[in-house]
């Protein structure tokens, strides 16, 4: 006998919460790609104020969508907020600074794109009980040339951690959705240039075709080398696989690696005018 699933869609009942404290913009703010072995860190960004109306029919935590019930999210999910982004960091960066830096990093890249569209986000309401967000006291990474968002005038946004919050908050459910369209659609730009690994189907996660081709082609600059990849030795760098029309990689250069300066550091919407 089957069950009809009871799950209940997010709402903007503690974002409403925090716009009665006096916040006038509030961000959910959601992380994905934190465990794969390839790829960036993504941290998407969705603002909402005491205009916005109920989320779009059918958000839920991204986790819980299908790949084609989250493309079809997207537009209408950027139409409803007031405004988006979705933040990256790269391996480079997660190699020589942490993760948990990493995610900073990368959410501040958001919250910058947004400060230039629709002005400083007053809270950040973020999934889970640990705030990787606001800035420890003491960071030589976050030095003013390496963080988009440090700016004399910027002031820091409050932070509030809510334990499934990407089931509960529209903002953060949202977050989520377009942070994993965007970095999903990154991984499979990356799978191009990289055809054995299969980013296309696994995201950079250690699926089996993705180890196994680790076995045999070693490392790509793509790949997190500071992480335990398991199967390779640490001297190990891949050349890309060859593809259909194009010789063996001893044949050509490297060719250009996806950065983020060509990903979308940011993207966001300008802030939108309200009728009535």
């Amino acid at each position: 006998m089957s069950v009809r699933s009871t799950r209940r869609s997010p709402t903007l009942r503690s974002e409403r919460a925090l716009i009665g404290e006096g916040a006038l913009l509030v961000g959910g703010m959601d992380e994905v790609g934190r465990g794969a072995l390839a790829g960036p860190v993504s941290v998407g960004l969705v603002v909402v104020d005491a205009g916005t109306r109920t989320a779009p029919r059918g958000l839920t935590d991204s986790k819980l969508l299908s790949p084609s019930a989250r493309e079809d999210m997207v537009d209408p999910l950027r139409r409803w907020a007031v405004a988006w982004a979705v933040g990256h960091a790269g391996p480079a960066e997660i190699d020589a600074h942490g993760i948990v830096a990493a995610l900073r990093l990368a959410g501040r890249r958001a919250l910058a794109q947004v400060r230039r569209t629709a002005g400083d986000v007053d809270v950040v309401l973020l999934d889970g009980s640990h705030d990787w967000l606001s800035r420890p006291h003491a960071d030589l990474f976050e030095a003013a040339e390496m963080d988009p968002s440090r700016t004399l005038d910027a002031p820091e946004p409050g932070v509030r951690t809510l334990v499934k919050a990407d089931l509960q908050c529209s903002s953060v459910a949202a977050a989520s959705v377009l942070a994993k369209v965007e970095r999903d659609g990154l991984l499979r730009r990356l799978a191009a240039q990289y055809p054995a690994f299969a980013w296309e189907q696994n995201k950079g996660y250690s699926a089996p075709a993705h180890l196994e081709a680790l076995r045999r082609h070693g490392a790509t600059p793509q790949h997190r080398r500071s992480w335990n990849l398991r199967v390779l030795d640490d001297t190990t760098v891949a050349a890309p696989a060859p593809t259909a029309d194009a010789p063996p990689a001893a044949a050509v250069a490297e060719p250009a690696v996806v950065t983020l300066d060509e990903v979308s550091v940011g993207s966001g919407v300008p802030l939108r005018s309200r009728v009535g």
